[in-house]
Protein backbone atom coordinates (compact mmCIF):
# COMPACT_ATOMS: atom_id res chain seq x y z
CA UNK A 1 0.00 0.00 0.00
CA UNK A 2 1.17 3.78 -1.08
CA UNK A 3 2.32 5.82 1.40
CA UNK A 4 -0.38 8.26 0.20
CA UNK A 5 -3.36 5.79 1.02
CA UNK A 6 -1.65 4.75 4.19
CA UNK A 7 -1.73 8.42 5.17
CA UNK A 8 -4.87 9.08 4.42
CA UNK A 9 -6.22 5.62 6.41
CA UNK A 10 -4.75 7.30 9.37
CA UNK A 11 -6.43 10.30 9.10
CA UNK A 12 -10.03 8.80 8.31
CA UNK A 13 -9.06 6.50 11.70
CA UNK A 14 -8.15 9.85 13.63
CA UNK A 15 -11.32 12.02 12.95
CA UNK A 16 -12.86 8.69 13.83
CA UNK A 17 -11.00 8.70 17.25
CA UNK A 18 -11.83 12.06 18.03
CA UNK A 19 -15.42 11.46 17.52
CA UNK A 20 -15.97 8.50 19.66
CA UNK A 21 -13.94 10.18 21.86
CA UNK A 22 -16.42 12.91 22.22
CA UNK A 23 -18.91 10.44 22.98
CA UNK A 24 -16.84 8.98 25.42
CA UNK A 25 -16.59 12.88 27.37
CA UNK A 26 -20.08 13.31 27.38
CA UNK A 27 -20.65 10.11 28.92
CA UNK A 28 -17.94 10.08 31.54
CA UNK A 29 -16.49 13.35 31.32
CA UNK A 30 -13.37 11.95 32.88
CA UNK A 31 -10.05 13.43 31.04
CA UNK A 32 -7.19 11.64 32.51
CA UNK A 33 -8.72 7.95 32.19
CA UNK A 34 -9.95 8.58 28.70
CA UNK A 35 -6.69 9.70 27.61
CA UNK A 36 -5.08 6.30 29.39
CA UNK A 37 -7.82 3.86 28.15
CA UNK A 38 -6.64 5.25 24.77
CA UNK A 39 -3.07 4.65 24.95
CA UNK A 40 -3.64 1.36 26.46
CA UNK A 41 -5.78 0.15 23.52
CA UNK A 42 -3.30 1.85 21.65
CA UNK A 43 -0.30 0.01 22.69
CA UNK A 44 -2.52 -3.41 22.94
CA UNK A 45 -3.18 -3.33 19.01
CA UNK A 46 0.31 -1.97 17.99
CA UNK A 47 2.24 -4.64 20.57
CA UNK A 48 0.54 -7.45 18.54
CA UNK A 49 1.12 -6.11 15.21
CA UNK A 50 4.64 -6.04 16.42
CA UNK A 51 4.84 -9.83 16.61
CA UNK A 52 4.36 -9.97 12.77
CA UNK A 53 7.23 -7.80 12.05
CA UNK A 54 9.70 -6.66 14.90
CA UNK A 55 13.06 -4.67 15.07
CA UNK A 56 13.50 -3.81 18.61
CA UNK A 57 17.12 -2.83 17.93
CA UNK A 58 16.06 1.15 18.37
CA UNK A 59 13.20 0.95 20.39
CA UNK A 60 14.25 3.15 22.76
CA UNK A 61 14.37 5.70 20.46
CA UNK A 62 10.82 5.87 19.23
CA UNK A 63 10.04 5.43 23.00
CA UNK A 64 11.68 8.66 23.75
CA UNK A 65 9.34 10.26 20.77
CA UNK A 66 6.40 8.74 21.99
CA UNK A 67 7.07 10.88 25.69
CA UNK A 68 5.70 13.57 23.32
CA UNK A 69 3.61 11.92 21.03
CA UNK A 70 1.13 9.92 21.84
CA UNK A 71 2.24 11.15 25.24
CA UNK A 72 1.35 14.77 26.08
CA UNK A 73 -0.08 14.94 22.68
CA UNK A 74 -2.56 12.81 23.35
CA UNK A 75 -2.94 14.44 27.10
CA UNK A 76 -3.76 17.87 25.20
CA UNK A 77 -5.60 16.54 22.57
CA UNK A 78 -8.19 14.94 25.31
CA UNK A 79 -8.71 17.69 26.82
CA UNK A 80 -9.21 19.99 23.70
CA UNK A 81 -12.14 17.48 22.29
CA UNK A 82 -13.28 18.15 25.97
CA UNK A 83 -13.15 21.66 25.77
CA UNK A 84 -14.35 22.40 22.04
CA UNK A 85 -15.46 19.14 20.76
CA UNK A 86 -13.79 16.80 18.28
CA UNK A 87 -14.30 19.20 15.06
CA UNK A 88 -12.48 22.21 16.07
CA UNK A 89 -9.76 20.14 18.17
CA UNK A 90 -9.05 18.52 14.79
CA UNK A 91 -9.06 21.54 13.51
CA UNK A 92 -6.72 23.47 15.55
CA UNK A 93 -4.96 20.07 15.74
CA UNK A 94 -4.39 20.56 11.14
CA UNK A 95 -1.82 23.28 12.07
CA UNK A 96 0.49 20.47 12.41
CA UNK A 97 1.50 20.27 8.56
CA UNK A 98 3.16 23.51 8.44
CA UNK A 99 5.49 23.36 11.05
CA UNK A 100 6.38 19.58 9.59
CA UNK A 101 7.19 21.22 6.18
CA UNK A 102 9.39 23.52 7.79
CA UNK A 103 11.27 20.81 9.71
CA UNK A 104 10.93 18.28 6.22
CA UNK A 105 12.66 21.21 3.83
CA UNK A 106 15.24 23.12 6.53
CA UNK A 107 16.37 19.44 8.52
CA UNK A 108 15.51 16.38 6.55
CA UNK A 109 16.72 17.71 3.25
CA UNK A 110 13.41 16.62 1.54
CA UNK A 111 12.90 18.38 -2.19
CA UNK A 112 11.07 21.67 -1.91
CA UNK A 113 8.19 21.46 -4.20
CA UNK A 114 5.68 23.88 -5.50
CA UNK A 115 2.38 21.60 -4.80
CA UNK A 116 3.68 20.39 -2.02
CA UNK A 117 3.60 24.16 0.22
CA UNK A 118 0.47 24.89 -1.56
CA UNK A 119 -1.17 21.69 -0.72
CA UNK A 120 0.15 22.10 2.86
CA UNK A 121 -1.26 25.30 3.56
CA UNK A 122 -4.39 24.77 1.93
CA UNK A 123 -5.42 22.54 4.52
CA UNK A 124 -3.99 24.61 7.25
CA UNK A 125 -5.87 27.32 6.19
CA UNK A 126 -9.02 24.88 6.02
CA UNK A 127 -8.39 24.07 9.27
CA UNK A 128 -8.38 27.78 10.58
CA UNK A 129 -11.64 28.32 9.01
CA UNK A 130 -12.85 25.89 10.84
CA UNK A 131 -11.15 26.83 14.40
CA UNK A 132 -12.97 30.60 13.91
CA UNK A 133 -16.22 29.69 12.63
CA UNK A 134 -18.29 32.26 15.30
CA UNK A 135 -21.82 30.62 15.44
CA UNK A 136 -19.80 28.00 17.73
CA UNK A 137 -22.15 27.28 20.96
CA UNK A 138 -21.25 29.51 24.00
CA UNK A 139 -20.09 26.17 26.09
CA UNK A 140 -17.02 25.23 24.15
CA UNK A 141 -14.74 27.07 26.11
CA UNK A 142 -12.08 29.19 23.58
CA UNK A 143 -9.05 27.58 25.71
CA UNK A 144 -9.34 23.79 23.95
CA UNK A 145 -7.54 25.61 20.85
CA UNK A 146 -4.37 26.56 22.93
CA UNK A 147 -4.63 22.50 23.79
CA UNK A 148 -4.82 21.60 20.52
CA UNK A 149 -2.49 23.78 19.17
CA UNK A 150 -0.02 22.41 21.83
CA UNK A 151 -1.27 18.27 20.18
CA UNK A 152 0.00 19.95 16.94
CA UNK A 153 3.36 20.89 17.70
CA UNK A 154 3.65 17.29 19.18
CA UNK A 155 2.51 15.43 16.73
CA UNK A 156 5.04 17.76 14.25
CA UNK A 157 8.09 16.80 16.17
CA UNK A 158 6.83 13.57 16.14
CA UNK A 159 6.32 12.94 12.86
CA UNK A 160 9.92 14.55 12.05
CA UNK A 161 11.42 12.15 14.89
CA UNK A 162 9.77 9.00 13.30
CA UNK A 163 10.72 10.00 9.65
CA UNK A 164 14.41 10.47 10.18
CA UNK A 165 14.79 7.14 12.34
CA UNK A 166 12.36 5.41 9.67
CA UNK A 167 15.52 3.21 8.72
CA UNK A 168 16.50 2.24 12.32
CA UNK A 169 13.07 -0.15 13.08
CA UNK A 170 10.14 -1.86 11.56
CA UNK A 171 6.77 0.66 11.82
CA UNK A 172 5.56 -2.01 13.98
CA UNK A 173 8.07 -1.75 16.61
CA UNK A 174 8.07 1.93 16.28
CA UNK A 175 4.41 2.81 17.20
CA UNK A 176 4.63 -0.23 19.99
CA UNK A 177 7.39 1.60 21.87
CA UNK A 178 6.20 4.99 20.93
CA UNK A 179 2.65 3.60 22.26
CA UNK A 180 4.17 2.36 25.19
CA UNK A 181 5.78 5.63 26.17
CA UNK A 182 2.38 7.15 26.07
CA UNK A 183 1.18 4.49 28.38
CA UNK A 184 3.67 6.22 30.92
CA UNK A 185 2.49 9.56 30.72
CA UNK A 186 -0.74 8.47 30.70
CA UNK A 187 -0.26 6.75 33.68
CA UNK A 188 1.97 9.73 35.63
CA UNK A 189 -0.89 12.14 34.80
CA UNK A 190 -4.09 9.95 36.26
CA UNK A 191 -2.12 8.08 38.48
CA UNK A 192 -4.75 5.10 38.44
CA UNK A 193 -6.06 2.87 36.34
CA UNK A 194 -9.19 3.07 34.90
CA UNK A 195 -12.31 2.21 35.80
CA UNK A 196 -14.83 -0.48 33.97
CA UNK A 197 -16.98 2.13 32.85
CA UNK A 198 -13.83 4.40 31.52
CA UNK A 199 -12.95 1.38 29.30
CA UNK A 200 -16.69 0.45 27.88
CA UNK A 201 -16.90 4.65 27.02
CA UNK A 202 -13.27 4.99 25.51
CA UNK A 203 -12.07 1.48 24.01
CA UNK A 204 -13.58 2.28 20.56
CA UNK A 205 -12.00 5.50 20.37
CA UNK A 206 -8.62 3.29 21.37
CA UNK A 207 -9.00 0.73 18.62
CA UNK A 208 -9.25 3.76 15.85
CA UNK A 209 -6.51 5.43 17.47
CA UNK A 210 -4.16 2.02 17.27
CA UNK A 211 -5.38 1.46 13.71
CA UNK A 212 -4.33 5.60 12.93
CA UNK A 213 -0.73 5.03 14.63
CA UNK A 214 0.11 1.66 12.45
CA UNK A 215 -0.85 3.08 9.36
CA UNK A 216 0.81 6.58 9.94
CA UNK A 217 3.94 5.01 11.11
CA UNK A 218 3.86 2.14 7.79
CA UNK A 219 3.32 5.81 6.04
CA UNK A 220 6.14 7.53 7.28
CA UNK A 221 8.49 4.61 6.95
CA UNK A 222 7.24 4.73 2.99
CA UNK A 223 7.12 8.47 2.02
CA UNK A 224 8.45 11.50 2.78
CA UNK A 225 7.25 13.83 5.51
CA UNK A 226 6.57 16.48 3.26
CA UNK A 227 4.22 14.35 1.69
CA UNK A 228 2.55 11.80 4.76
CA UNK A 229 2.02 14.96 6.84
CA UNK A 230 -0.23 17.20 4.91
CA UNK A 231 -2.35 13.94 4.12
CA UNK A 232 -2.62 13.03 7.83
CA UNK A 233 -3.92 16.61 8.23
CA UNK A 234 -6.96 15.65 6.28
CA UNK A 235 -8.10 14.02 9.52
CA UNK A 236 -10.30 17.24 10.29
CA UNK A 237 -12.33 16.56 7.61
CA UNK A 238 -13.40 12.95 8.37
CA UNK A 239 -13.70 14.63 12.09
CA UNK A 240 -16.27 17.66 11.19
CA UNK A 241 -18.20 15.16 8.86
CA UNK A 242 -18.18 12.17 11.32
CA UNK A 243 -18.72 14.61 14.37
CA UNK A 244 -22.23 16.07 12.14
CA UNK A 245 -23.20 13.01 11.81
CA UNK A 246 -23.01 11.75 15.20
CA UNK A 247 -23.78 15.59 17.35
CA UNK A 248 -25.08 17.12 15.11
CA UNK A 249 -26.21 21.08 15.60
CA UNK A 250 -24.49 20.74 18.65
CA UNK A 251 -21.04 21.27 17.63
CA UNK A 252 -21.85 24.51 16.55
CA UNK A 253 -20.69 24.22 12.27
CA UNK A 254 -21.56 26.92 10.13
CA UNK A 255 -20.35 28.50 6.29
CA UNK A 256 -16.96 28.44 7.42
CA UNK A 257 -16.59 24.83 9.02
CA UNK A 258 -18.10 23.97 5.19
CA UNK A 259 -15.38 26.58 3.55
CA UNK A 260 -12.70 24.67 5.33
CA UNK A 261 -13.73 21.22 4.54
CA UNK A 262 -13.43 22.04 1.00
CA UNK A 263 -10.05 23.87 1.45
CA UNK A 264 -8.72 20.31 3.50
CA UNK A 265 -10.21 17.75 0.60
CA UNK A 266 -8.60 20.77 -1.88
CA UNK A 267 -5.03 20.44 -0.58
CA UNK A 268 -5.37 16.72 0.09
CA UNK A 269 -5.90 16.30 -3.41
CA UNK A 270 -2.78 18.67 -4.45
CA UNK A 271 -0.33 16.88 -2.04
CA UNK A 272 -1.43 13.48 -3.51
CA UNK A 273 -1.07 14.87 -7.43
CA UNK A 274 2.15 16.37 -5.77
CA UNK A 275 3.99 13.32 -4.23
CA UNK A 276 2.95 11.29 -7.54
CA UNK A 277 4.96 13.60 -10.06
Amino acid sequence: MSAVLLALGAAASFGAMSVALRRGIGSVGEVPGASLVVLLCGFAATFAAAFVRHDPAAAWKFFLAGLIAPGLSQLLFTAAVAEVGASRSSAAAGAAPLVALAIAFSLLGEPVRAGLVVGGVAIVVGGLLLASERTRPGHLRARGLLYAAGAALCFAVRDSIVRALHAHASPETAAAAAALAGVAVGLLASRRLPTRLEFRAFAPAGFFFAASYIMLFEAYFHGRLSVVSPLDATETLWAVGLAALAFGRSEGLGRRALLGAGAIVLGGIVVGLSSAG
